[in-house]
């Protein structure tokens, strides 16, 4: 048996409301934490892993991703994912895409079966067709909105999954429905390999929050960078990270977890949900809220 650790964690997105009890959120990212736990112990890869919690993520309708995401201003439903897999660094995306239940089984689907690292829009939707993958024949009755308008200039909703596997190969995947009443054909940082999702040999990162200021500081790639050549901890380097978001006007949350099984998962917005999966075996579920 291999003494190597396993790790993980997940989130169900940055932005959190102060009157909403996510006691529902909070059971649910526990549950996937415990199922995640027993997958890594028996022998799973981390890249199976991180599409199976985010798929289970966004079929439950309670975040802004998947079955809970909102239509943009012209009434449609677009959603983006990704996937990566940081011993090979092959990666699939899928940006705007339409009437499939998991955009991120679609990600990987782009990264098995075609040369290609993203599609859109049509494009992304003829791919699911040709694999089957389950469709959304009435997008009216299947999609639940799990958070309405606010106010806010970029009220968001993101999920995501990184994990550390016990033959230390490391996954990140990460879908949204994006921005609420986002312009049709918007695509945020989420399903762009280096911005809001990226796994390679040190470490794997799934990003939450404005998109638009995630792609233009290059988030994850940033934060996996200063890993590599500043030898910086996950949590150093997604902190700096960060920074460089506030700093253009932005905020969310990252989460990483490194080879060695060190985790990370700060955050500069209101509050993130999100479980963790410990090196050594403790699990954490809650909405971490700033102080």
């Amino acid at each position: 048996m291999t003494s190597r650790p396993i790790a993980m964690v997940l989130h169900g997105g940055a932005g959190i409301l102060a009157k909403k009890a996510y006691d529902r959120e909070i059971a649910h990212l526990r549950g996937l934490a415990e199922l995640g736990k027993q997958m890594l112990w028996d022998g799973a890869t981390a890249l199976d892993v991180v599409e199976t919690v985010v798929y289970e993520l966004e079929v439950s309708g309670l975040y802004v991703a998947g079955k809970g995401s909102s239509p943009n201003s012209d009434n449609r439903y677009e959603l983006d994912a990704a996937i990566m897999d940081g011993n090979t660094r092959n990666a699939g995306a899928v940006a705007a895409m339409e009437g499939f239940v998991s955009p991120v089984r679609a990600a990987r689907k782009v990264m098995e079966t075609t040369p290609h690292v993203m599609l859109a829009g049509w494009g992304a939707n003829r791919l699911a067709e040709r694999e089957n993958l389950e469709a959304v024949d009435d997008p009216g009755a299947y999609y639940v909105p799990a958070a309405v308008p606010d106010g806010r200039a970029y009220a968001t909703g993101t999920v995501g999954c990184v994990a550390l596997d016990r033959e230390g190969h490391l996954a990140a995947a990460t879908s949204t429905g994006g921005t609420l009443n986002k312009t049709p054909g918007r695509v945020g940082d989420c399903p762009l390999v280096g911005s809001g999702t990226w796994a390679d040999q040190d470490v794997a990162i799934s990003c939450t929050g404005q998109g638009e200021f995630f792609i233009r500081s290059l988030a994850a790639g940033t934060a996996a960078a200063r890993i590599r050549y500043l030898h910086e901890s996950p949590d150093e380097a997604a902190r700096w990270a960060l920074k460089d978001v506030k700093r253009l006007g932005g905020d969310g949350g990252i989460i990483a977890v490194g080879r060695d099984g060190r985790v990370a998962h700060p955050f500069n917005s209101e509050g993130m949900k999100c479980a963790v999966l410990h090196a050594d075996g403790r699990i954490f579920a809650g909405v971490q809220e700033l102080t």
